[in-house]
C-alpha cells in the first residue's frame, strides 16, 4: 500500500490502454510513452500491462506502507528516497514508511514509476487507466491510497539499463502518408514535410497542436472517419493536430499523416515551445 502525500502537477495511473471500446467512442488512453513504461515493468519482471504512475512535469511525493520494489524510467527527475538521491532505470528496494519524492522533470515531459506487481486500482472497461468520465478522477490527489498487486517476492535480477538519449533529444519525428495525403497537391506535400513545427501550449494527452509560420496548408474536411493515436489531422485553418493517447475515435479533418509507434512515444516527451520536423518513411 502507498499514500499520495503530494500529487505533483498532473500525475495519473495508467496501463497500456483501454481496448475494445472505441466503437462506442471510448478513447484507448494508456501511457503516453509506451517505450519508457514497458521498460519500467520489464525491470521489475512485471507483466507489461501492470498499472503504474505517469508523472507530467513534476512528480508526486509518496509514503509507502509496505516493503516493495520500484523502478523509475522516462524523463530525468532526480528522485529521492528518504531524502537521499536514487538512480533511475534500475530496481530499487523500498522499505515500509519510506518517503519517495519525484521532483521536477528535466530533458523530457513524462516520468514513469512502476511497482512490483503493479497498482491494484479499479479496473473499468478492461483497464486501470485514468480518464475523466470513466474513472472517478482524472488525476491523483493528495491523500489517495492504493494497494499493490501480488505478494512481493525478492527480485534477484537487479538489472540496470542504459537509455538511448536520442529517445528524448531527437527532433525528427517519423511519419507515413495518411489516407488523405494524396488530396494535397505536390507543393503542399513538400511544404508539409519540409517545415519545422513548434509544439503549442494548447497540447495535452488528447492531442498536440503544431504551429508553423509562413506556410499556408489547406485541406477540405472529410466525412467523419476513424482516427487513432498518431493520426495527423490538417484543419481548414492550416493548423496541424497530432492525436495522442486520449484522442477521440473519429474525426472530420483530413488525415494527412500517421506517426509511427516510436514517434508517438518520442513526441510524448516533447514540451510546449520545442520544435520538431517530420521525416516521411512511407509515401
Amino acid at each position: 500500500m502507498f499514500e499520495i502525500l503530494s500529487a505533483g502537477l498532473f500525475s495519473t495511473i495508467q496501463d497500456m490502454g483501454r481496448y475494445g471500446y472505441r466503437s462506442m467512442g471510448v478513447p484507448s488512453s494508456g501511457v503516453m510513452d509506451q517505450y519508457s513504461a514497458r521498460l519500467a515493468n520489464a525491470l521489475l519482471d512485471n507483466d507489461e500491462n501492470c498499472a503504474m504512475i505517469e508523472c507530467t512535469f513534476t512528480g508526486p511525493t509518496i509514503k509507502f506502507h509496505c516493503d516493495t520494489y520500484i523502478a523509475i524510467t522516462g524523463a530525468a527527475c532526480q528522485p529521492t528516497l528518504n531524502g537521499e538521491l536514487i538512480k533511475t532505470h534500475r530496481v530499487i528496494q523500498v522499505e515500509s514508511d519510506s518517503i519517495l519524492k519525484l521532483g521536477s522533470i528535466r530533458n523530457g515531459v513524462r516520468t514513469y514509476l512502476a511497482f512490483a506487481g503493479g497498482i491494484d486500482s479499479p479496473v473499468l472497461m478492461n483497464s486501470r487507466s485514468f480518464y475523466a468520465g470513466i474513472t472517478l478522477t482524472s488525476k491523483l490527489n493528495k491523500g489517495d491510497i492504493f494497494n499493490l498487486n501480488l505478494k512481493i517476492k525478492d527480485i534477484k535480477n537487479r538489472a540496470t539499463v542504459k537509455i538511448n538519449n536520442t529517445h528524448f533529444t531527437e527532433n525528427r519525428i517519423q511519419v507515413s502518408a495518411g489516407p488523405e495525403f494524396d488530396l494535397l497537391n505536390n507543393q503542399m506535400k513538400q511544404k508539409l514535410l519540409a517545415g519545422s513545427y513548434k509544439i503549442s501550449t494548447k497540447s495535452n494527452r488528447m492531442a498536440y497542436k503544431l504551429e508553423q509560420s509562413n506556410t499556408v496548408l489547406k485541406a477540405q474536411e472529410i466525412i467523419t472517419s476513424g482516427v487513432q493515436a498518431g493520426t495527423v489531422q490538417l484543419m481548414p485553418s492550416g493548423e496541424l493536430i497530432v492525436l495522442m493517447r486520449d484522442c477521440q475515435s473519429t474525426g472530420g479533418y483530413a488525415r494527412v499523416l500517421q506517426l509511427t509507434d516510436q514517434a508517438i512515444n518520442q513526441l510524448a516527451q516533447k514540451a510546449a515551445g520545442q520544435s520538431i520536423s517530420l521525416t516521411c518513411i512511407i509515401l
